[in-house]
């Protein structure tokens, strides 16, 4: 995603024709009456696109509309528009000020972070901002009017739908992707990062050098058809399933352009309806409140050597995607990786971490727990407990690398000295060792103890999403 926080004037062209009188015949802010339309418009719908107008005039006679109508409900149109006009900015700012009793809020950001915190039902935006929204967006891509639009179906608050500055699809996914043997991929060093993942046997790794320009892959892995939905704000690759009973086709998803908290809220291609990319769940458009929610699967982050060593037969994304871009590793997002500040606003309320702490996150085994990953620079075996269930935890810190497994009370330890990545051989309390795969813990007598979905994330993600009914680890 990019932060972008000004329209230019060109992209108003759209918005133009949906602001029907405010830019043609203009509407004295006293004279116009709630009960007033224009074109089907009401006064508040008409002077909430008029904050947008380019025209500076225009835009100011909105503000003292609002101004005088005093009411709470435009603050969420006030907040949208101080994302995107620069000559009332101050009059809007004054005016959120006044509606809402917060004297010292000042940018965009720190409007949407205090919007966040505030859903209650005087500050819930008039009837028509869906309208808004729509004009306001399509004026930047009329491609993704087919998200938000009058009427959408929503379980999320619209107003908190940020645009992340690229048009739909900007960022695109990869399905299907080219792939290469591991042994033919001169172009990967030893030490760049991979999300890898097997199924059935079938080993393939995802450099993040071509994931940080995608952020989406559509792909069948060992039979079985997954998403790796990664969202680089929020630091999480997930890997979901992609089939659902009741549906004939696997969904494929790409990436819509929109951001809700911080976090890529992905689409699917069948119905455009937007997709939470932490929870799986659809959260805007027609699949609202269908009760779907897409199954994890294991995937883990680590170095290529470690991946290749430990997977001989894996294939891997190959350079020829069909899109031109800088695939050195660190071109598309090293800045802010290598910050601790967000690109965009969300509210950071439990700060028992830093908001960019990297954790690992169990996921769909019963419980929601997290991990901080540098629990695993003093020890690279972690026993624990999430909810009922007993669990081993196999990591390496450095870099990012956890599996979890089930392990039903019984506890391990690293036999003998664990290499970069993690160890690959257990100890249990009788001295077998065991082997760690991507399915399972391995004995060799062939008992084995299978391995629970789970992903690395920014602490700021997993703590807005799932830090109420999850579980923190102690350190």
């Amino acid at each position: 995603m990019v932060r972008v926080d000004r329209l230019s004037s060109s992209v108003f062209v759209l918005l133009a024709a949906l602001l029907v009188v405010s830019l043609s015949v203009a509407i004295p802010a006293r004279a116009a009456k709630t009960s007033d339309r224009a074109d089907g418009l009401s006064p508040e719908m008409v002077h909430g696109l008029q904050l947008f107008s380019p025209i500076e005039a225009s835009s100011r006679q909105a503000v003292d509309y609002f101004a005088e109508r005093s009411g709470k409900d435009a603050v969420p149109v006030l907040i949208l528009a101080l994302r995107f006009v620069s000559e009332t900015q101050p009059a809007i700012i004054d005016l959120l000020r006044k509606l809402t009793g917060e004297t010292t809020l000042r940018s965009w950001d720190e409007w949407m972070v205090w919007q966040e915190a505030n859903p209650i039902a005087e500050y819930r935006p008039f009837d028509g901002f869906d309208h808004i929204s729509m004009a306001v967006h399509a004026s930047v891509d009329p491609a993704l009017s087919v998200f938000v639009y009058p009427g959408v179906r929503h379980e999320i608050r619209l107003e908190e739908i940020t645009w992340g500055g690229v048009v739909k699809d900007g960022i695109p996914p990869l399905t299907n992707p080219k792939r290469i043997a591991g042994a033919d991929a001169d172009f990967m060093s030893d030490d760049e990062l991979v999300f890898g993942i097997a199924i059935n046997g079938d080993a393939r790794a995802y450099p993040f050098r071509m994931m940080d320009w995608h952020e989406m892959f559509n792909d069948v892995v060992g039979g079985v058809p997954v998403s790796l939905a990664y969202c680089t704000l929020c630091g999480s690759g997930i890997l979901f399933e992609t089939t659902v009973e009741g549906r004939e086709k696997p969904f494929v998803f790409g990436s819509s352009g929109f951001l809700f908290r911080s976090n890529k809220l992905m689409y699917d291609e069948a119905t455009h309806s937007l997709w939470n990319q932490f929870t799986g769940r659809p959260v805007v458009g027609p699949l609202t409140g269908s009760g779907i929610e897409l199954k994890t699967r294991p995937v883990v982050i680590g170095r290529w050597a470690d991946w290749k060593r430990d997977h001989p037969a894996t294939t891997v994304l190959s350079l020829e995607t069909g899109y031109r871009r800088d695939y050195s590793p660190g071109a598309a997002y090293g800045t802010y990786f290598a910050s601790d500040k967000l690109m965009f606003p969300a509210s950071v309320e439990d700060a028992r971490l830093k908001p960019k702490d990297y954790v690992f996150a169990l996921r769909s085994s019963g419980a929601e727990k997290a991990w901080p990953l540098r629990l695993f620079e003093r020890r690279p075996v972690l026993n624990d407990v999430a909810g009922i269930v007993s669990l081993t935890l196999v990591g390496d810190a450095a870099t990012r690398t956890v599996r979890a497994y089930r392990t039903d009370g019984r506890e391990f330890s690293a036999a003998g000295a664990a290499q970069r990545g993690g160890p690959t051989i257990l100890s249990d309390p009788e001295g077998i060792h065991w082997r760690v795969t991507e399915e399972a813990l391995v004995a060799p007598d062939g008992k084995s103890f299978h391995r629970l979905p789970g992903h690395v994330a920014y602490w700021f993600a997993w703590s807005g999403y799932l830090g109420k009914s999850g579980e923190l680890a102690s350190e």
